[in-house]
């Protein structure tokens, strides 16, 4: 073809595009340089950019004078480039790699990191300033609820425990006396009551007579009053007489004490709240029992019949995430391999993430379903939660979906000569996407899509189509 018949070709192609892929006035001198890089021969292939890169198309007709000027210009460079690139293969016609539309499965995962833990947890820890003088178990050892882990020294405590008993004792005596006092003092004041009222009542008659004075009236009427008087110094309960309440409350303060005593003498028998497995032991014989080395507990007690992970999920992904979902879990003790599990807890509040960020993070629970695994409390997996999934749809890498201007998407569709379809996006994975054609039926399993669409090529060109690799 003669640079004359060349010039001819370019003015018909052009008179006949309605529309073109282009980008803004800067955009396009970058795509040029892009295009004349990948037309050069034994140039090595870039990686397919993620959707977060995705090219953007534009699919609007140009101004007759910007058509004429662009091109006029990339038709015949990349015109002669491309015949002296594929020499005279189909006709002159441009080459372009190209992929089939598949059909299959997407899956949408988000993946982290987190501890593996038991799913119950406790730290064993004693008060007593005491030595510890034998240990019963070692990590690994496992346990039951109320097995014994450890004896603390209990001699001083023994002591403690009899003077709290000796004091009780005495409180309960001196309650007891004074019950009987005030027993056999309330008998005493009713019989003396009883007394001066007769006598009282004996000198009441007199006096009305004339046989006694006034002053022997008043004497018996005020022994009468004072016995009365006796009688309202006692306590009453249920019509008997009871000692004094501050008795009382010091018997329930001495009881108090001595239960405080024996708890503690129990305390020397250090013993598991749960069953369980030993995964520390940081107490030693000869140590006092409150004073472990960097205060950590004397022992900690996992249940690892059930392994659970603790994970952050940012704010930005936990809205994806559900109870219920199942998880992939992998870690390097796996050697490869994956175990199940499920998200069985999402916590109803976030914190703050760590580093500084502003960003949020909402505490997640994962409990691994598989058991008899290699996986041990205290490494750190990583759990793929399935997000969503679609089966059984078309299916194209990501680098495959252009972006419009508008913020629709369209692919280059290979039949004989390109041809533009727009489609709308489903289940997206790191590299593979579903696409749903907005016409109905005008995509199908094997449509031939054009990898990377170049801005020079306008619907209707004819290309020839090849496989990529």
């Amino acid at each position: 073809m003669t640079q004359e018949e060349k010039k001819e070709m370019v003015s018909r192609e052009e008179a006949e595009a309605a529309a073109v892929w282009s980008a803004d006035d800067e955009e396009i001198d970058a795509q040029l340089e892009e295009l004349l890089k990948e037309d050069t021969p034994n140039k090595k292939k870039k990686k397919e950019k993620k959707v977060s890169k995705k090219r953007r198309l534009n699919w609007t007709a140009w101004s007759r004078k910007r058509k004429i000027l662009i091109i006029g210009a990339l038709v015949l460079g990349f015109g002669i480039l491309g015949m002296l690139l594929f020499g005279k293969k189909g006709g002159g016609q441009i080459q372009v790699s190209t992929i089939p539309v598949t059909l299959g499965s997407v899956t949408e995962d988000l993946t982290v990191s987190g501890p593996v833990s038991g799913t119950d947890s406790v730290d064993v820890v004693s008060n007593l300033h005491a030595e510890v003088t034998e240990i019963e178990v070692k990590e690994g050892d496992r346990v039951e609820a109320g097995q014994l882990l450890a004896l603390i020294d209990s001699s001083d405590i023994q002591k403690e425990v009899e003077i709290a008993q000796n004091a009780y004792d005495l409180a309960v005596t001196t309650y007891e006396e004074q019950q009987i006092q005030a027993e056999n003092g309330y008998a005493k004041a009713v019989q003396d009551y009883e007394a001066a009222k007769g006598e009282f009542n004996r000198t009441n008659v007199l006096y009305e007579s004339g046989s006694v004075s006034r002053v022997e009236w008043e004497t018996a009427r005020n022994q009468m009053r004072d016995a009365q008087r006796q009688i309202k110094n006692f306590t009453l309960k249920d019509g008997k007489a009871v000692a004094n309440e501050s008795y009382a409350l010091q018997i329930k303060n001495a009881e108090f004490e001595l239960e405080k005593k024996k708890e503690q003498l129990q305390d020397c028998q250090v013993t598991s709240p749960i069953a369980g497995t030993v995964v520390r032991v940081n107490v030693k014989v000869g140590r006092f029992a409150d004073e472990i080395e960097d205060k950590k507990p004397m022992f900690i007690i996992e249940n690892l019949d059930v392994l659970e992970m603790k994970i952050n999920i940012s704010e930005y992904s936990i809205g994806k995430v559900a109870v219920g979902q199942a998880v992939q879990i992998s870690a390097d003790i796996l050697g490869g391999e994956t175990v199940q599990g499920t998200v069985t807890a999402i916590s109803p509040t976030g914190e703050e993430k760590e580093g500084g960020s502003t960003e949020r993070v909402i505490p997640t629970t994962i409990q691994i379903e598989d058991k008899d695994t290699k996986l041990i409390a205290g490494i750190t997996a990583r759990a793929k939660i399935v997000l969503n999934e679609a089966n059984e749809v078309l299916v194209l890498p990501i680098s495959a979906i252009q972006e419009s201007e508008e913020g629709t998407y369209v692919l280059a569709v290979v039949e004989g000569a390109l041809k533009k379809i727009f489609v709308t996006t489903g289940v997206e994975s790191d590299i593979q996407v579903e696409v749903i054609s907005v016409e109905e039926g005008a995509l199908t399993e094997g449509t031939q899509i054009v990898t990377a669409p170049a801005p020079y090529m306008v619907e209707g060109m004819q290309v020839i189509a090849v496989p990529a690799a």
